[in-house]
């Protein structure tokens, strides 16, 4: 259960998926006055140097991260989250990742709180040195779905979870649909982004019914696939769903993972979906 390292996977273009939407929602958040919360179910250490070895056994963010670092058309929509990996590498050269609790507090407003839980004891440790002291941020040992449960709704009112399981276990998928209703019928105003790893279409297909079958109205499906699926080949792409997506949030998600797609993916294979899981 506790096996996963996100180090091995650091930087791929998952990572460079949600993170790049990631950004863009809290950006949204932000253009209100009033302060938000962020919470992160499944936070990981918060930084990954990929100069480290488990980087280089699998090299993933080299068809990740790598292939925008030197782009020089780099869509404005874009910006922020690869301002924010820069920022970790302030020599220009590419050696730090930063993972969504890092991204989350280059892009906060002081009043605006963080959430973080993580449940291995390693992990969280790393997490809290890195941002454990600062302000308004509190780090969890913690299951992430537990804390669905006691950390909702936040003061705040307004806000966005992030929900972004390892995928390590198996039934993650009926394990998601159950905690997303749960915390729903706590907070229902809040923005959560779900991520989540491309699988046989009738898995798929098992996972969108039963979110619909959890009456949550307002659902978005973004997906992005840069390889043709393949035995044995890594998962051919991913997808976030985001329910109460920011206003037109479709309509800005779709340039952005076109981009995306265009620079990732091998040969021009795979592609993007854009689409309304439960309307508006």
């Amino acid at each position: 259960m506790l096996s996963y390292r996100h180090l091995f996977h650091a930087g791929n273009y998952a990572d460079v998926f949600k993170h790049a939407l990631l950004a863009r929602l809290l950006i949204a958040l932000g253009a209100k006055e009033k302060p938000y919360c962020y919470i992160d179910t499944h936070a990981g250490t918060g930084r990954y140097d990929l100069g480290h070895e488990w980087a280089w056994k699998t090299r993933e963010f080299e068809t990740g991260i790598r292939k925008l670092w030197d782009r020089k058309d780099i869509p404005a929509a874009l910006a922020p989250y690869l301002d924010a990996v820069r920022s970790e590498n302030p020599k220009g050269r590419l050696r730090y990742y930063p993972g969504s609790p890092l991204l989350a507090l280059k892009l906060r407003r002081p009043d605006d709180r963080i959430l973080l839980t993580e449940l291995n004891k390693t992990d969280c440790a790393e997490l809290e040195a890195i941002i454990g002291r600062e302000r308004h941020v509190a780090v969890h040992l913690m299951d992430g779905y537990e804390a669905l449960q006691k950390l909702l709704p936040p003061q705040e009112r307004r806000g966005i979870v992030l929900l972004d399981s390892s995928f390590d276990r198996s039934e993650e998928f009926a394990r998601i649909s159950k905690a997303l209703k749960a915390a729903h019928q706590r907070w229902a105003t809040g923005i959560y982004a779900i991520w989540y790893p491309l699988m046989a279409s009738e898995v798929m297909d098992g996972f969108m019914r039963s979110v619909k079958g959890t009456g949550i109205g307002k659902i978005l499906r973004l997906e992005l696939r840069v390889r043709e699926p393949a035995e044995d080949a890594p998962r051919p792409g991913c997808g976030m769903l985001i329910v109460n997506p920011p206003w037109k949030f479709d309509a800005e998600a779709r340039p952005l993972l076109d981009w995306i797609w265009r620079a990732l993916a091998q040969d021009g294979a795979g592609g993007v979906k854009v689409e309304w899981l439960v309307p508006e």
